[in-house]
């Protein structure tokens, strides 16, 4: 791997992570974004999970205090439902279709009906979200546009949300990296990232969640929910575009 795409990634790793920090998503999207577009999917899915789990798990720990556990638990129940039947299915999806579907997951959310009572507080809709969110993470490596679906219809504060949805997604990225972990050890590691890398990404991931969170306490939560939405859509289109620049090329 060269100089210059490591030093992309160690860039890209720290910025998300502070964007993750702030918004509680989007910096996940992002960065799966740019990997799949320089890695073999199967890398690119476990280098993301490994990077991903640090960052979430690291910004659970910060926001201890508003974890809304009663909502985790069910979501926890999901994931296992989702992963034990998803586990015996065995895909790779291309470079196209998980840039596509990466751009589409924004747009999904959005164009949902408002008046869908999609609670996550409920247990019936908190076990189909944490089945939606290893779903996508198997199929487009990020679930957290879809997540936060289920969290707009929820009575919680910012921090609430990104605490929650830190250790939710935190789940989602430990199925991802067991469901591709086999692929790619059973593959050739010429592009696999060295441990030098995924050690600086992690020191990336961490140094970048604690600027956010710093950002995070100033923040109002209108605010919070207002760019939450316009960044969301934003990054999807460039996503979109990409993946429409490759299926013409």
């Amino acid at each position: 791997m060269s100089v210059i795409i490591t030093a992309i990634i160690l860039l890209a790793t720290l910025a998300t992570a502070f964007l993750s920090s702030i918004f509680g998503m989007l910096g996940g999207l992002i960065l799966m974004g740019l990997l799949a577009s320089i890695l073999p999917i199967a890398s690119a899915m476990v280098l993301h999970g490994l990077i991903q789990l640090t960052s979430n798990g690291y910004r659970a720990w910060l926001n201890r205090a508003d974890i809304v556990w009663p909502i985790v638990t069910t979501l926890f129940m999901g994931n296992i439902a989702a992963l034990a039947a998803l586990v015996w299915v065995a895909f790779t999806p291309d470079r196209i279709t998980v840039l596509m579907a990466l751009g589409l997951l924004p747009y999904i959310a959005w164009a949902l009906p408002k008046n869908m009572v999609l609670d996550v507080s409920k247990k019936p809709i908190g076990l189909l979200a944490g089945a939606v969110v290893v779903a996508t993470n198997l199929l487009a490596g990020v679930g957290g546009p879809i997540l936060d679906v289920f969290f707009q219809r929820v009575r919680l504060t910012r921090h609430q949300v990104v605490a929650t949805k830190a250790v939710a997604q935190a789940l989602g990225h430990i199925s991802k990296i067991v469901f591709y972990g086999g692929l790619v050890a059973s593959a050739s590691c010429q592009d696999w990232p060295s441990l030098y890398l995924l050690c600086a990404a992690i020191i990336a991931s961490i140094i970048g969640t604690t600027l956010g969170k710093r950002v995070l306490d100033t923040m109002r939560d209108v605010t919070f929910f207002t760019w939450t939405q316009r960044i969301l859509l934003g990054v999807g289109a460039v996503l979109i575009g990409r993946a429409i620049y490759l299926l013409a090329a």
